[in-house]
């Protein structure tokens, strides 16, 4: 999404003169970001935009704030943003990541929404922006959506990324949830069949083993 496709679904805001002034000011005086990016949601309203799917009016409005500001001051304000705003506020300085000229400066905030159990901030960190985690912190943050129940669809490029340390993770996992009489999301048992024992043999010898225990691991921590 990009912002002049958010721009194009918030036509029909509830404060359009408000969003754009809030614009003009933003660019002018980056420092005005930290009255309007709460105000967003009371001003643009929080409801889910026809076209654009998977986002809320005040994140789109709250994203197009952040593409708003000067270069050198995205990484900073994003990072202060998301530090002291609610969850909404958050969701829209991790779904606006990867919008930002910011380079890596916002993985630690990644690392930050994983940790949490707040499903949708975990949805949110999965998105495009996501390619800049390694790739140990990705396949945890993969078993932390099966773990908590978030849709591995929301996962930028999974099939792409998904290799075999991830597929005997999840293995691992699935023998656990089997010996216990539960049963694992039917998106990740489908990636484990897509995936294939091919690259489970991949792995090398003694993998398995390995990638169980961490699988109990990731879960443990989850």
């Amino acid at each position: 999404m990009t912002p002049d496709q958010l721009r194009s679904a918030l036509r029909g805001v509830r404060d359009p003169d408000w969003l754009d002034a809030a614009l003009r000011e933003v660019a002018a005086d980056p420092a005005t970001i930290t009255r309007a990016f709460p105000a967003a949601g009371r001003r643009c309203g929080r409801d889910e935009l026809p076209d654009a799917p998977g986002w809320t009016a005040d994140e789109a409005a709250r994203t197009l704030l952040l593409t708003a500001l000067p270069r050198d001051h995205a990484a900073p304000y994003a990072e202060r943003l998301y530090r002291h705003g609610d969850a909404a506020e958050r969701r829209a300085v991790l779904k606006a990541l990867p919008l930002l000229p910011i380079g890596v400066a916002g993985v630690p905030l990644l690392h930050d929404a994983i940790r949490t159990n707040d499903t949708r901030l975990v949805a949110a960190a999965l998105g495009p922006y996501a390619r800049h985690l390694d790739d140990a912190a990705w396949r945890q943050a993969v078993l932390k959506c099966v773990f908590v129940g978030v849709p591995l669809a929301v996962v930028a490029d999974l099939d792409g990324r998904a290799d075999g340390e991830l597929a005997v993770m999840l293995a691992g996992l699935a023998a656990e949830r089997q010996a216990a009489g539960r049963s694992m999301p039917a998106d990740a048992t489908a990636l484990l069949d897509r995936l294939g024992a091919g690259r489970l043999t991949a792995a090398g010898p003694g993998t398995d083993h390995a990638g169980t225990g961490s699988a109990r691991l990731s879960a443990q921590e989850a």
